[in-house]
Formats: structure tokens, sequence, C-alpha cells
């Protein structure tokens, strides 16, 4: 008796024909012992699901390349590679282009179920990236690298910045798909005029092959241009919730089903042109996306006006620049609670870094002379001296910005598009079924389908689709210049739905620049001097009142730094032992009135720093402005010298509150936002910062400080305060925008839908109404933002 073998056709991992002689484990086939191998490797370590996610997940091992890896083992080479290194754990970004699927997410962020030295994995789909833990102790970097290829994910190795090679991959990617649903949408168009504008009866004998070319052509604009759109598709139902790709997928499939059914069985012309239009105009409208803010994550690193400075030392003079202008090789100052800009060398100084800012885990570091400090960290203790190493990264920064730490409770931005998607298209469909039983009902199965596959076609939201990218590409680009940099392009949606606005009083509604200072009390010049050079080393816009006060030449060494935010500093200078702050803090009997800095040398109040606080230039007319649309408070950790001032120049129904200390502020957001308020909180971005992450917009205000914050959504250059008003007024009209252009793609869609629940709309129809909708909707976005915001005086 002979018995057949049944021999699987597909290699289990990859897809690939097997060939005559299979590999075969655990009733599996496979192509080739690269893919046996990394299927062991999964089933072994119980990580099974890898296939249950897409059918063929993996990639093809069979002409996997021998790698040459010994240079991972050098220091320098890894030194540069890595983003992040301290005693036990090492970050690292890789670009993998074998990424393509959920199953791949699920592996690359599982790694630590395969070896032990994996802390975590973070992919970020639509760059191809993934952001690894690792525990350098028990897996060097080469050995990372070689499990990664190990079960398929090579990746591509650059000393350039990873975020800018993969910026110029994907850009080129798209580019490609543009210009093949262009050449076709131009070639179609010109097969299609014939049908538009009647054919003489030698044309129409040639009417079926031009219907064969527009098939042909619209083939690879639905198999490669529109791609991206079935995966976003995919993936948002298997996640069990409806985006915008959703019903934009179903429109392009209808279309191309609906014209391969007409062409081949010779009943009409087909939408081959509509549907190459239709994917070339959406694809231009993330094209424009993705040049604005990259991929939705915003990192505008060839913004070199990103008003975030740094302090850098020459010939002993101290000079606050931008972050663009710094260079390898340059002496930085990093005072307390600033945050580290580059990778540098410790030269002077202790350092006491929290880098809870790239980790997510909040403890201290401490570095001596001559460590590496990575950048991202932030100076607890004392000032320090560095000498920067590498360029700054503002894509890296901007990327740790962007990430939300804070798992616990991470902002959620609410946005139009995401609430029109949930219901556009359950409606849709509803529409499309409706026309369909209403003439199957009637006993008419060629409108029935004719009416169901129309109302899809005309109703794609591709106007809508387009509307949100355009208009929030043209509302960041004139807040960028206006020195008003957005953390993301939701946040322009929450700023419109503001109606609170919270203010911080020091560095916030005063101005650091020309507040006047006055000392009363006593100093010999080694205490002024020791003095000096204790508040040198704080960030605090007081402290550096104090030193241009003093005006010193030079400076001593400090010791035992410790600064508690929104009270005072403690440290030892020249066999000296300060406190400088508030009465509270260093237990002074007497609390003057106003803005004061207390003065304590070895036990002994010497004196106070009398601050006569200068306002933000026209502040009166700035709080006029908003108070008729917002609700105006104040919290201040100051105490209520300048109540009666802040009366005048707040509104009466404005809630006033002083000597708030940090935890107070988050309190008080927290219980208008219960109350149902949509708070935006403006602060310094040192003691704010629990306000600034708890309010539903949070807004740090820089005067060449480096006081860039995690916790904030926006940073505002202080010059630019005056233009606050004008900001909220242009993100309600950046909104306004949305809606309205949503409204006139509507207006187009019932139009549509009048013809096709009828059963009678022509490719004609279509062809003109959909591009027509989709170049309105283009220009009325664009023009009418930029528009706006010379009206609003931003351009």
């Amino acid at each position: 008796m002979s018995s057949e073998i049944h021999i699987d056709q597909a290699c289990y991992h990859c897809g690939d024909s097997i060939g005559p002689v299979p590999y075969g484990l655990a009733g599996r086939q496979f192509c080739c012992l690269g893919c046996q191998t990394v299927y062991q490797i999964m089933h072994e370590n119980g990580m099974d699901s890898y296939y249950k996610y897409n059918a063929f997940p993996g990639k093809s091992q069979r002409s996997t390349p021998a790698t040459d890896l010994t240079y991972l083992d050098e220091p320098k080479i890894v030194a540069q590679l890595l983003d992040y290194m301290d005693e036990q754990r090492s970050i690292i970004t890789f670009y993998i282009p074998a990424i393509h699927c959920s199953s791949c997410i699920w592996l690359l962020e599982h790694l630590y179920r395969i070896h032990k030295g994996v802390s975590r994995g973070q992919v970020d789909f639509m760059k191809k990236q993934v952001s690894i833990v690792f525990d350098h102790a028990i897996i060097s970097l080469r050995e990372l690298v070689v499990l990664l290829i190990s079960i398929g994910y090579e990746p591509k190795i650059t000393l350039q910045d990873v975020v800018q090679e993969n910026k110029k991959v994907d850009q080129r990617d798209l580019i490609a798909r543009i210009a093949v649903a262009g050449f076709c949408f131009g070639n179609s168009m010109m097969l299609s005029f014939p049908d538009y504008f009647g054919m003489s009866s030698f044309e129409k004998t040639y009417s079926h092959y031009f219907g064969y070319l527009n098939l042909l052509l619209a083939l690879p604009v639905f198999l490669y241009s529109a791609s991206g759109y079935f995966t976003s598709a995919w993936h948002s139902l298997k996640q069990a919730r409806l985006n915008l790709d959703v019903p934009l997928a179903l429109g392009i499939l209808v279309l191309f089903l609906r014209t391969a059914v007409e062409v081949l069985l010779h009943t009409g012309p087909g939408f081959a042109d509509t549907l190459c239009s239709l994917v070339f105009f959406i694809l231009i409208g993330r094209w424009v996306q993705q040049r604005t803010y990259h991929h939705l994550s915003f990192e505008r690193d060839y913004r070199s006006y990103f008003p975030v400075a740094v302090t850098v030392l020459h010939h002993g003079d101290e000079r606050a620049i931008p972050l663009g202008e710094l260079k390898i090789g340059d002496r930085i100052w990093i005072r307390h609670n600033e945050i580290i800009p580059a990778d540098a060398i410790l030269l002077k100084g202790e350092g006491a870094v929290d880098f809870s800012f790239v980790t997510g885990e909040s403890k201290i570091i401490h570095k001596g002379l001559g460590e590496m400090i990575y950048a991202g960290g932030r100076q607890m203790g004392e000032a320090m001296e560095l000498e920067v190493m590498k360029p700054v990264s503002q894509s890296y920064l901007t990327r740790l910005w962007n990430n939300d730490q804070d798992e616990a409770q991470p902002k959620e931005y609410r946005t139009f598009v995401g609430f029109i998607s949930k219901y556009f298209t359950v409606g849709l469909v509803l529409v499309a079924l409706s026309a369909w039983v209403y003439w199957w009902s009637l006993g008419n199965t060629y409108y029935a389908w004719a009416a169901l596959t129309a109302v899809l076609i005309i109703a794609c939201p591709c106007a809508l689709a387009l509307s949100s990218p355009f208009t929030l590409s043209a509302a960041l680009s004139i807040f960028d210049k206006n020195r008003f940099y957005l953390k993301n392009a939701s946040a322009i949606e929450q700023m419109a739905a503001i109606d609170c606005l919270v203010f911080d009083k020091t560095g916030t509604i005063s101005s650091p620049s020309s507040a006047r200072m006055r000392w009363e009390g006593s100093l010999s010049d080694e205490e002024a001097i020791a003095l000096a050079s204790v508040c040198r080393h704080s960030s605090h816009p007081l402290s550096r009142q104090i030193v241009q006060y003093l005006n010193k030449k030079s400076y001593i060494g400090v010791d035992a730094f410790e600064e508690i935010a929104g009270q005072g500093i403690t440290a030892q200078c020249g066999g000296l032992l300060l406190k400088i702050g508030s009465a509270r803090y260093i237990g002074a009997k007497v609390n003057a009135e106003g803005t004061v800095v207390y003065v304590q040398i070895d036990g002994d109040v010497r004196g106070i720093f009398q601050v006569e606080q200068s306002w933000r230039p026209n502040l009166g007319a700035i709080l006029q402005r908003l108070s008729p649309d917002y609700e105006l408070h104040l919290l201040s950790g100051d105490n209520e010298r300048h109540l009666s001032e802040m009366t005048l120049l707040f509104p009466d129904h404005a809630s006033l509150l002083f000597n708030q200390h940090p935890g107070d502020k988050l309190q008080r957001i927290s219980d208008w936002e219960q109350e149902g308020r949509c708070v935006a909180m403006i602060g310094d971005g040192l003691n704010d910062a629990g306000a600034l992450r708890k309010a539903h917009v949070g807004i740090a205000v820089s005067d060449d400080i480096n006081n860039f914050s995690p916790g904030c959504d926006a940073i505002l250059d202080g010059a630019n305060f005056n233009r606050l008003p004008d900001f909220f007024h242009f993100a309600k009209d950046a909104v306004w925008v949305i809606r309205l252009s949503f409204g006139i793609s509507i207006l187009y869609n019932v139009v549509g839908l009048s013809f096709a629940v009828q059963g009678t709309m022509s490719p004609l129809f279509a062809a003109i109404l959909m591009p027509l909708s989709t170049v309105t909707i283009i220009s009325f976005t664009s023009l009418t933002t930029r528009w706006l915001g010379k009206r609003r005086k931003l351009l």
C-alpha cells in the first residue's frame, strides 16, 4: 500500500516556495534552514503567537549573507551608536527595513522573552525603527545585533543619525508612490477622454482595448501606491476601532473592483481615472504632512529657531546661544535642573544626573570628571562644565519630549478627525446598504449593485483626510515662525478647546530681563563672591538676577549643592554654609512683603534681595484681550505683595492665589479640570512641571533659559508673550477651517450621493467631482489658513 505525503507549497515562516526538498520541524515545512532556525527559536521561547497575527510574517533566510560584526566590539564605535548608557543599561535605536506587519511589532517588543539581557523594545512602525533597552553586562551590542539577524530582522547600522537616515528613505518611498499614481492618473485620463466626449465609430472599435489599458494602469496604483491605506485599515479593524483610513481603503477597493468588473464584462468603462486621481491627491496630502511634522511625531530638527538656549563658556564669559549653533568642542555650563542637550564629557563639577527623561526611571546617576554624560539627562546637583563631544540632536531631544514616560496618566488629545472617523464609516455603510436594499426590493439587481458601489465611491472621505494635514501643516509653520513650538499638531485642536487659562507669576507674566533688584543687608566681598558662585549654579530666574546684580568677575567652587523647587538652595562655598530662598525655607521669623529672596550665611540672616517685578510689556492689554473668551487665574509661589496690582490687571472673576507650592499648583489644576474646565497652564517650566503636565495644554515660557520640560506641550519664546491671545485665537481659526472644509466635503458628497443612490452615476461625473472636491479642499485649507494667519498678524 502506498501513501501520499502532503508537502506544503509555502514556507510556514516566510511564505516562499519550499522547493522539492523541504526542511521540516514540528509538523511545519520550511524553505531553508534559516527559516527553520528562526521558527525553532520562536517555538522554544513560547512565542508561537508571532505566527498568529499574519500569515507568513517572516522574511526569507535563504540569501541572508554573513555579516562581519567585529567592529561592534570597538568601544568608540559603540559610543557613537548608543543613545544612552549607564552602569547597567544601554539604549539604542535601530532602523530595520524588514519591519512590515503587526507580527514584526509583536516580536520586536517581546525580545525579552528570547534573551534575558533585553529589558524592552518599542517599535515605531511608520519609521521602521525599534528602540531597545538592554543590559550590556548580559548581552553586548554585537550579540544583540546577532540576535536580531538570527530572527530575520537585520538592522541597518550607520554612524549617521538614525532618524535623519530613515527620514530620507521613507520620503523617497512615498515620492515613488506619488510618481506611480501621478503617471497612471495622467495616462488614464487621456485614455478616458473618448468615453467622456463621445466616440466615433472608429474609436468604438478600440473602446475595450482602452478599458484594458485603464485597468492595467489602475493595477500598480491599487497594489503599490495605495497599499499603505489597506495596511492601516487592517490594523485599525484588528484593534476594533475605526480610523479614517478604513473608509478610504474601502472606497479604493470598491473603485478597483467595479472598474475590473465593468472592463472585463464589457458593461462599462470603469473608474480607473477616478481611482488614480484619488490615490494621487491623498498621497500628496500625506507627503505634505510628513514634510511638515515628520510622521506625526514632529521631530522638526531642521527648525534652527527651536527656542531653547544653552550657556556657552568662552574665555571666561557666559553667553546664551540657540541649540542649533552648538558645535563639537564647545564648553557649556549646565545649571541645576537644566537638560544636557548633547553628549558631552564632564570637565568641572560633579554630575548628579536624572535620566528619567530618557529611561522613564527616576534615579540619580553620579558622574565624575572625564566621564561621558548622554544627551537628555537633567542635572540635579550643582552646575557643571561640559565639553560637547557629539553634535546636538534636536531630533533626539524632541523625540524624548514626545515620548510620554508617564504611562499611568498619558495625555489624550481629542481631534475632530478622530471624532468624525468613528461615525463616518458607519454612516457611509448604512447609506450604501439602504440604497442596495431599496433597489433590491424593487427587483432591480443591476441598480442595487450600481448604487451600492457608487455610494462607496463618491462618499470616500478623501477631502476630510486632506483637510486636517493641510490645515495643521500651515498652522504649525505659522506658529514656528512666531517662535511658538508645539509638541504635536493635536495640541492645536486641544488649544482651540481651552476655556480656562492659568498663569504663573515669576518668569511668566513678569519679565526676568527687566526686573529691578535691591539688596537690603550687609555682605563682605568674600561672602558676595560665595553667594554669586552658588546662585550661578541655579537656573531659576531669581538666581540669575542675583548673579547679574552682584556682577562678579570670578567665582569659586561650590560643594553640597541642593536646590528644592519652589523653596530655595543650600550649599557650601568658600568655607561658608549658605541658604538662599524663602522665609519659610531658611526659618526667618519676619516675612517681608513682595518677591523676596532671603540670604542666610552660617545660620545668620545677612539680608534680603527685594525684587521689584517688571511685568511683561502690555500685560494688561494681553489679559484684557483674553478675558472675554477665557476664565483667567493666577497661581504664584510668592506672597501677596502684588495682590493689588494683580487685581487691577486680572478680571474680577479671576482667582488670584499666592504662596502656592508646586504640589498646590498641581492640585488646583486638577480641581478646575474636575469642575469641567479645559485648562491651559502657562508657566516657566521649572517649578511648574507637574502643573504643566497635568493641564490639558501646558506652555513653558522660555527667556534664553534651558528650561526644556518634558511635561509641557509647547514652548513659547518670552519675547513673543504678547502674541499669546493671537496664538489661542489662531488655534480656534485652524479648527474652524478643518470643520468648514469638512462641511464643503459633505456638500460635495450630498450632490454625489443624490446621483449615486439612484444607480445612475456615470464615470465622467465621478472623475470630475472627486478631483474637484480634492482640489477645492487643498486650496481652501491652505489659502484660508494663511489668510487667517495674516489677519491675526502672525505673517
